[in-house]
């Protein structure tokens, strides 16, 4: 049987710790940072990156991996292994898919890049789902071909705290931004697919987190239904790593509250969304589980 190797990218929350604990590999992903290359949780923490994110005197901006930071992992990887399983950024929010795709045409087949939408922990659940398949005799080819079916299978709805680095990335006006600001505005983001796109806007926190559970309890009971009823599903939070403590327990501890009889687990968002939507965000997911 072929021995099959999970490879994601850090965009998946996956620190290079627990990549070791859960027997995958992690790509850090590049920043430009007043001009020079750092890479996440390699060269720089999650705090230290929101610490240069706040400060108005620095420059930061997402940058793709060298492709030869690609190949050489895959490469390291393949002297032990088989075959890859390669789950990088959906292609609606990057390049890296069809860069990684590109690249994998010279492995004969031994890589196969999944294009399955995803970001955070919806990423995350790829991974293991990827990683329960392969467990269970499932040759790299077949475990791609299955995320990619699975792909449109999650939701993620992110609350933004402030609309700064959503002006400063020009997503939105600096009018529209002062208007909001004033208004105490909190959007609420999407992805259920390919991009980040609004979903709502809410009067301060606490509205905000309650169009985001009863989002995901429409979830529950509409597109997500038979998923819940067989039980293949988990939902997890996710949060900036500059936030409040004490802010991402309450939220935690609200997410356990409306739904008492699921294990809710989370992780930091990826530096990715974090760049554009700045610290002080709080997001919950929903996704299918797969199971064999």
């Amino acid at each position: 049987m072929s021995k099959v190797a999970i490879v994601t990218d850090s965009n998946s929350g996956i620190t290079q710790k627990m990549a070791k604990e859960l027997g995958v590999y992690v790509l850090p992903m590049s920043f430009l940072i007043n001009g020079k290359v750092v890479r996440e949780d390699i060269d720089i923490t999650q705090a230290e990156f929101f610490k240069e994110l706040e400060d108005p005197n620095v420059s930061v901006s997402t940058s793709q991996p060298a492709p030869a930071e690609v190949t050489d992992l895959w490469d390291r990887v393949l002297r032990e292994n088989d075959e890859i399983v390669y789950i990088p950024l959906s292609s609606g929010l990057s390049n890296s898919y069809q860069t990684a795709r590109l690249l994998a045409e010279n492995y004969d087949g031994k890589v196969q890049v999944v294009n399955n939408q995803r970001i955070s922990v919806t990423m995350r659940q790829s991974v293991e789902d990827a990683q329960t398949l392969r467990d269970a005799g499932w040759n790299a080819e077949q475990i791609r071909e299955k995320l990619e079916e699975d792909k449109f299978n999650s939701s993620i709805y992110i609350m933004v705290d402030t609309l700064k680095y959503l002006k400063r990335g020009g997503r939105i006006t600096a009018a529209a931004a002062l208007i909001g600001s004033v208004l105490h505005i909190k959007p609420v983001l999407q992805i259920q697919g390919e991009k980040l796109d609004a979903y709502a806007k809410a009067r301060g926190t606490k509205q905000a987190k309650k169009i985001m559970l009863d989002a995901v309890r429409k979830d529950m009971t509409g597109r997500f239904k038979d998923f819940v009823d067989k039980g293949e599903y988990t939902i997890r939070y996710s949060y900036s790593e500059g936030d409040d403590p004490e802010e991402v327990k309450e939220w935690v501890d609200e997410i356990k509250a409306a739904f008492p009889n699921d294990e809710i687990k989370g992780d930091p968002l990826s530096l990715v969304i974090g760049c554009h939507i700045g610290p002080g965000s709080l997001a919950v997911t929903i996704n299918h589980k797969i199971t064999v």
